[in-house]
């Protein structure tokens, strides 16, 4: 078995094994923890098959930012485990149900599935480019993808517009400064004199 060979395996069942820990454990802090050594796995899979820029992306992005910012807001709210156990109970005749059925697809598609005559061959012969793997991504994506690429963007501003309108609730039990109202104020009545004689309170 050659070097590569051990750290693909290596890498993906270590994959396996923390993406299947991210749904056993019944902590919510450790699933978060196990998501991201499922991202760093991931990774490592990346730079096997070349993508370095992808894998770089996946550890930044997924593991510096959204795991983490997951990590914190698990920690930091307060969260009732015996309600979030009912729930599980509540739906786990639909969720087994969807897993038999990821199952079986599964299943299908590993029994179907035949390596091809000349697929080693092929592989072998693809020679390797002199053009890094950034600067083909970059090349793909702001010139023949260009309009795509931002058209994709555009639709990402207007969800997160959208997202935030529909959560932007005004409470009425909430005090909230109003600025204006303190800059246009009276001065003659911002304060009263009271004239409290002895004995008498306010």
């Amino acid at each position: 078995m050659t070097v590569f060979s051990f750290a693909f395996y290596l890498f993906a069942v270590i994959t396996v094994t923390a993406g299947l820990m991210v749904t056993l454990s019944r902590n919510p802090v450790h699933s978060v923890l196990w998501l991201i050594l499922t991202f760093l796995s991931t990774s490592g899979l990346f730079v096997l098959l070349g993508a370095e820029f992808v894998a770089m992306l996946l550890v930044i992005v997924y593991v510096g930012a959204v795991a983490v910012l997951f990590l914190f807001v698990v920690m930091m709210l307060d969260i009732d485990f015996a309600a979030l156990k009912g729930e599980l109970a509540r739906y786990m005749p639909l969720g087994l149900l969807i897993g038999v059925v990821l199952l079986m697809q599964i299943a299908i598609g590993i029994g179907v599935w035949t390596v091809a005559d000349g697929a080693e061959g092929l592989r072998q012969a693809v020679a390797p480019t002199e053009i890094e793997n950034t600067r083909a991504l970059g090349m793909l994506l702001y010139d023949r993808y260009f309009l795509l690429f931002q058209l994709a963007g555009l639709i990402l501003l207007v969800a997160m517009i959208g997202a935030i309108l529909l959560t932007l609730r005004h409470r009425r039990d909430v005090k909230r400064q109003n600025v204006l109202a303190q800059m246009w104020r009276d001065p003659a009545k911002a304060m009263e004199l009271k004239d409290v004689k002895p004995g008498q309170g306010l």
